[in-house]
């Protein structure tokens, strides 16, 4: 009996370790890395003259980074304490997008790994199925129609995803879902939320208004501040939170209905939930950076091929990646065409395309799991 227990706890600490590798910390860290550095390059250009020493020194500028007022100022939306210039320039002005293109990007990393597993489809993203769009319509409508309630971006756009999510699904449904299916469905629910989006412009007699919406209908992370920082961190760490916390769920999801649920796995409880999970993240990033296409189905693909499987590995890598990815592709929509800032969302479907197009010519079968 002691023997037993002895071999089932050597069998929990297998577990509990294994799934940290050395390639998940290199991964982890050269994503760090590039984020940094773009990070740095991005707060570097503007119409405020700086060389890159003089940005970088004001991004670590300690009198910053340790002032208890300056961070209530940025988070909070209390008076600005004083700065130098060049610190409110980049404190104020540019490194929020950072933060931004690192908030989208890992809750759409997520928001993507998380819908592959609860459907078991490779094709599946918050984009192919639908979420976006409704997400997308939502928010469209809140701007065009209903500015006052500008401020409720996230929770908005949450409702119109779970709304887009639940069509499909019903769409899908025949005695149980399948793969192409769910992908036939998103693709019907998709054109009908952006027939309506187009739909809202006639409603649009502000040109500002329209001139944002087509920009944020491309995903873009152009004029984002600290007020869009303040929407988004508390909805995107809880949804962050509780998808790393769900990993193990996900794994079991992916051995298939029948194994879960012989392994005593609530599974339309538990798919349910992790998709509100996933609607959730998408929702932040769709709210604060518009739609961003392909950025929810590559990356996931990007991060299995290089760490395996495993979702636990898995919801860490897009973590890491997707910040690294989002804020290189910002960086390269602003410097592409001097003069000219293109909106993140046309860099990343010119990169996402092609490398899922890849994908399909490597794969002998995809939509399947």
């Amino acid at each position: 009996m002691a023997e037993a227990q002895s071999i089932d706890e050597h069998a929990a600490v297998r577990e509990r370790e294994g799934w940290v590798t050395g390639r998940l910390v290199l991964f982890c860290l050269a994503s760090v890395g590039i984020t940094v550095v773009a990070g740095l390059v991005q707060v570097s250009f503007g119409e405020y003259s700086m060389t890159f020493v003089e940005a970088w020194k004001a991004v670590f500028n300690p009198t910053v980074i340790f002032s208890l007022d300056a961070w209530s100022a940025f988070l909070f939306g209390t008076e600005l304490p004083n700065m130098s210039t060049g610190s409110v320039v980049v404190w104020n002005l540019r490194l929020p997008r950072v933060f931004v293109g690192i908030i989208a990007g890992a809750t759409l990393a997520v928001s993507g790994a998380i819908f592959q597993a609860v459907t078991r489809n490779e094709l599946a993203s918050p984009f192919i199925l639908g979420v976006s769009s409704g997400a997308g319509f939502a928010v469209l409508a809140t701007l065009v129609v209903f500015s006052g309630l500008s401020h409720l971006l996230p929770l908005v756009a949450a409702l119109g995803g779970t709304v887009a999510f639940v069509v499909v699904y019903m769409i899908a449904w025949k005695g149980g879902t399948s793969p192409v299916r769910l992908v036939l469905a998103g693709v019907i629910v998709n054109m009908i939320f952006q027939s309506l989006q187009q739909g809202l412009f006639f409603f649009a007699d502000d040109l500002g208004v329209v001139q944002t919406a087509i920009a944020w209908l491309t995903g873009s992370l152009t004029g984002t501040g600290w007020g869009e920082v303040r929407v988004a961190i508390v909805p995107a760490i809880i949804a962050i939170g509780i998808a790393l916390a769900g990993s193990r769920q996900l794994n079991v999801l992916m051995l298939g209905e029948t194994t879960a649920r012989s392994l005593g796995m609530q599974v339309e409880r538990v798919r349910f939930f992790l998709s509100a999970v996933a609607i959730l993240a998408a929702s932040v990033a769709i709210a604060v950076a518009g739609i961003v296409s392909f950025f929810g189905l590559v990356v996931p693909h990007i991060v299995r091929n290089t760490l395996g499987g495993d979702y636990r590995r898995l919801m860490v890598g897009c973590l890491f990646a997707g910040p690294a990815l989002m804020v290189t592709a910002d960086v390269g929509a602003r410097l592409a065409l001097s003069g000219t800032q293109i909106p993140v969302g046309i860099v990343t479907g010119l990169i996402g395309g092609p490398y899922f197009l890849y994908l399909m010519r490597k794969q002998q079968s995809m939509g399947e799991l």
